[in-house]
């Protein structure tokens, strides 16, 4: 458990949407110049975990799902300035508990840098990864002029 001053919260109505935007758009390597608007939507589609110390958000995570059978987790980050106090860890055990979240067959996640922190709560390489395609386009939010509204 964290230190104290420190809870997680599922109510969207507390989220500071101008720090998730900020950190998810010049912070993170996987939502690099995302639109303000497309991370406000992303919201809305999402079951959301807001981190803070205090009344200050200091991280986030996010689950895409249909609440039966699958789900894909994302977004997930805590601040530098709060790093390396088990936030992180706490953050992603509290999202794998959460009720509405349970009996799922299938959780999946992207990563670059924090196996570690994932093998934790039980997350795997893919056993058959040539069984898993996507469609990637990582340009998106530099070239449609239409999502960068805000």
């Amino acid at each position: 458990m964290p230190k104290q001053g420190f809870t997680i919260s599922t109510d969207k109505s507390k989220l500071d949407l101008d720090y998730i935007h900020d950190y998810l758009a010049n912070h993170s390597y996987w939502a690099a110049h995302i639109p303000k608007a497309t991370v406000q939507k992303s919201i809305e589609g999402s079951e959301c975990f807001g981190v803070y110390y205090q009344d200050q958000q200091v991280g986030f995570g996010r689950v895409v799902t249909d609440k039966a059978t699958f789900a894909y987790l994302c977004d997930v980050f805590i601040d530098k300035e709060y790093q390396g106090d088990g936030l992180g860890k706490w953050l992603i055990q509290t999202i794998m508990a959460d009720s509405r979240l349970q009996g799922l067959r299938r959780w999946m996640l992207g990563t670059r840098d924090a196996h570690g922190l994932y093998e934790k709560s039980g997350f795997t390489a893919l056993a058959d990864p040539l069984r898993v395609m996507h469609r990637l386009d990582p340009d998106v939010y530099k070239k449609n002029k239409d999502l960068n509204g805000s």
